[in-house]
Formats: C-alpha cells, structure tokens, sequence
C-alpha cells in the first residue's frame, strides 16, 4: 500500500512568515506535524511520501500515479487549498482519507472525501485501518475518548527535507485547563492537559538532531504550562540535561499569562533553551475579559507581567481580539496603547471569530448572530459573527489598529521598548552563512529599499551600543515586522 500524505498550502498570513522566510531563503515555516504522526501509526510495510504543498510546488501527477491513498490533514485556513487537493485526488482517482481540524468541523462540506478519520488519529486510525484491512471501512470515525499520548509514536523526521524549513515542530501536551468561549482547543482537546513523558520528548529531540537539525524547535502544545508540577518536575529538567554539548536549538512555545507568576518556572524554561513565548493576552478590558471567559487575565497588571516574563528571558508574542459584546470606540485607541507600552513587537490582532464546536459559536447561533465559516485567518479583517458595534466603526477602528502598531516608526518604536527590557537568550544560536546572508538581505531591503530604512538604521545603531548582545534579536524581528506589515496592507489596509 502506498500512502500520499498531502498537506495543503496556507495562504499569506500573520503565521505564514511567506515575507520573512524570503530573507533566509526557506519556503516553509514548519512541517506538518499531524501528518508525520500518522505517518509512524500507519503500518511500518507502507510506502509513504509527504507532499507538503509549503514547501514545495504543486502535487504533481506522478504523486497521484504512485499512491493507492491520499491521507489529506488541514486546519481552517488551509480550506481554499485542501478543496484543491481533494478534487485533484478524486480526478485521479485516488481514495482520500481526511482528517485535522478542517474536517473536524466541516466534514459535511466535503462530500467528495472518501473517508474522514477524526478526533485524534491514536484512537481512530487503528479502526479505519482494521475495516481497510478487512474491505470494510466506514466514511467516518469519530471518538469522544481522548488519546493517551504516552502512547504516541516519534514522528517521521525522515519524510522530510529539513533544509526548506525554518523551525521544527513537537508536541508535549494536548488540553487546556482553561475554558476561553471562542477557543475551539478545549472542544477539541479537553481541558485535562495531557503530557508526553519527558523519554518521549527527549526521543523525539535525538531523532531529529540525528537528522541534522540545528535550529529553533517549537512546541506546538496550545498551553505548555497547563500541567506545571510535571513540567517543572521532569521535562524542563530533561530538556536541561539535553541541551549540554548541543548548540543552535532553541524552542519557542505558546503559554498562559499566569507563567508571570512562577519565577523559578520561567527561569528553568530559559535554561532550556526557551527565548519565545506566545500569550492570548486577547483585550486590556476586564468586561470583555470575563464576557470571553478569561478569567485567568483579569485582576491582573497585564503590562506588569509581560514586562516580568521579557526580564526572565523569554520574549512575549502577544494574541490580541476587538468585537466583544462589551467593546465600545475607545477600544481601538485601548488596544494600540497596551501593545505599543507592553513592547509586544509580534501582536496578533484579529476580529473576533466563533469556529464550530466553542461555547461562543453555541451563542451566537442562539442569539441568530452567526454569518458563515470562520475564515481561520486571524489578521484578514473578517468576522462571522453579526457585531453588537456598528459594523463600519468595528472595520475602521480595526484598520487603525494595524495601521499604527505596523506603521514602521510605531513597530521600531515598540523594537526598542522591548529591547530594553528582553534579557538576552543562555542558548546562543552560532553565526552561519545562511544568516549571515539574511543579515545583509535585511540591510538591502529594509535599510537601503524600504520606507523603515532610517528606522531600521536607528535601531540598528541603538541596539549596537545599548544592547549588542541582542542584535541578532533585533535583525530578526525587523525583518518580521516587514512581513506583518505586508500581510497587513495587502488584507485590510489596501
């Protein structure tokens, strides 16, 4: 049997970097860590090829020729080109068997899907694969059971051609504690945070540094600290232990705000080799922080600890939402002032959106409030949910939000705020031709061709002689602000 595993292509996004990853001549972020798992759960006599369509152009008719099945795994912004892929298989005739977020959701939109293996893949894989065997599978599976992921496999690194990404992904734990109304992770996850044993994780580390991999690795778990006595207790320690004789990998993760509040946890996760971390700091407004169920932001001095977790060591990438029920005009001018005082260069602001499956998307369809599919895309200015705001005031106020945290004086401005707070990374990364050459990419882009070139050499200059150690820092993020700021012009501001 003969497995195409098929990931489809993500349009221009905040997440995508497409604009950033031109500087280091990488055509992809990450891979597809869902596909690489199922891949090691598929039967170890199966032919299996990976077709990412990131990082690489076009699925193309020998793929389809050689495989008896196409294993197709998207998330939501992803919808445009899974549609592609799947039609391009049926032409073919190529049996499709989906799964992933997309299909979690919107299964019943893809009629031309042969089979959808839902939920996660540990528990629903093995009995699609016993009826395939026995020349009876079923169109759906589906489990309300949640995977014992002590049980998952090593992804296969070896599918991959490490040298188109930029980053790695693995997974620790799946679940959140927390109960955000517009987080699908919870409907789909849990909220009982499930943990990899820190043998798995280490094992999934040796199997791709034997790869040859020496860069950033991100853990991909949707709140890396939801079971903090086992992380602080075994993983970080393991991962200390690991990162003795390596050099060049770093991780970067994504977090809930009260990591501010544990001193000893940021410091062992900077000894690690953590120096990123994302926060869903969502609004600086308590009403609409208890209207979402946030309550783990609110009573809180939300600057205070962003301000905390930059002087451990770990730079804060900041998720920030306009459109609550509860949102008046001031909250535009609100937003822009907490990110550009917090020195959040990375903000994320979107409108809010309600994915099938939340506490929020219940809501609005009682209240009639929902208008269409959530688009997935956090940054493209779209919304299905029906406003309590004027919705021309919502769109304008959004505009202006973007427009100034992504103008270049405003970005370098909140650069520098940063830079005086971030303590500079333990884990140094070492110089290599490839940045070497971003380095100077940047300087013809940016400092030569672009408008932010005067504040790009400012900023240059200032961190040369106030913080020289985090240059390489702050090179790295002005390419990242050019990305933001095209994605921005080119999907709400024209």
């Amino acid at each position: 049997m003969n497995v195409l595993l098929i990931y489809p292509e993500f349009p221009d996004t905040f997440w995508s970097f497409k604009h950033a990853l031109r500087f280091i001549r990488k055509p992809a972020l990450s891979p597809p860590l869902g596909l690489l798992t199922v891949a090691s759960l598929l039967p170890g006599g199966w032919g299996k090829r990976l077709v990412d369509l990131n990082a690489r152009a076009g699925l193309s008719e020998r793929d389809l020729e050689w495989a008896d099945y196409a294993f197709i795994s998207a998330m939501i912004v992803q919808r445009s080109s899974a549609r592609d892929a799947v039609r391009r298989c049926r032409e073919a005739g190529v049996p499709t068997v989906a799964g992933g977020p997309l299909f979690l959701s919107e299964h019943e939109e893809f009629p031309e899907v042969d089979h959808f293996v839902l939920n996660e893949a540990e528990i629903t894989l093995p009995q699609f694969l016993r009826d395939l065997e026995a020349g009876k599978p079923r169109r759906v599976y589906s489990s309300t059971e949640y995977a014992d992921i002590e049980q998952s496999p090593v992804p296969m690194w070896e599918l991959l051609d490490l040298k188109r990404y930029a980053n790695m992904d693995i997974q620790y734990s799946r679940g959140c504690p927390f109960n955000c109304d517009f987080c699908n992770v919870t409907a789909m996850l849990g909220h009982r945070p499930r943990t990899k044993s820190a043998e798995q994780v280490i094992a999934e580390l040796d199997a791709l540094y034997e790869q040859g991999w020496r860069s950033g690795v991100f853990f991909v778990d949707d709140n890396f600290i939801g079971n903090k006595g086992r992380l602080k207790r075994e993983l970080l320690p393991a991962l200390i232990k690991w990162q003795q004789g390596r050099r060049g990998i770093t991780f970067n993760t994504e977090a809930s705000v009260n990591l501010a509040d544990d001193p000893e946890l940021m410091r062992m996760m900077v000894d690690a080799g953590f120096d990123i971390v994302f926060i869903g700091i969502e609004t600086p407004d308590e009403q609409g922080l208890l209207e979402c169920g946030k309550k783990q932001n609110t009573e809180r001095d939300l600057v205070a600890d962003v301000k905390k977790i930059q002087r451990a060591g770990l730079q804060v990438q900041g998720g920030f939402i306009v459109g609550f029920d509860s949102d008046t005009p001031s909250i535009f001018r609100r937003q822009i002032e907490f990110i550009q005082k917090a020195g959040i260069p990375t903000a994320m602001v979107g409108l809010l959106q309600a994915p099938p499956g939340t506490r929020l998307f219940e809501r609005m369809k009682r209240e009639n409030r929902i208008a269409g599919f959530a688009s997935g895309d956090n940054v493209d200015g779209s919304t299905n949910i029906i406003p309590k705001m004027a919705a021309r005031t919502l769109q304008e106020g959004y505009r202006e939000i973007l427009r100034h945290i992504y103008s270049p004086e405003n970005y370098y401005q909140r650069l520098k705020t940063f830079l005086r707070e971030y303590k500079a990374p333990k884990i140094k990364c070492p110089i290599t031709w490839g940045r070497l050459m971003a380095l100077g990419r940047s300087m013809l882009r940016l400092g030569i061709i672009g408008k932010e070139r005067r504040h790009y050499w400012k900023l240059m200059a200032w961190t040369i002689v106030r913080r020289p150690r985090l240059l390489p820092t702050a090179v790295t993020l002005a390419i990242c602000g050019y990305h933001f700021r095209r994605v921005a012009e080119q999907k709400v501001l024209g």
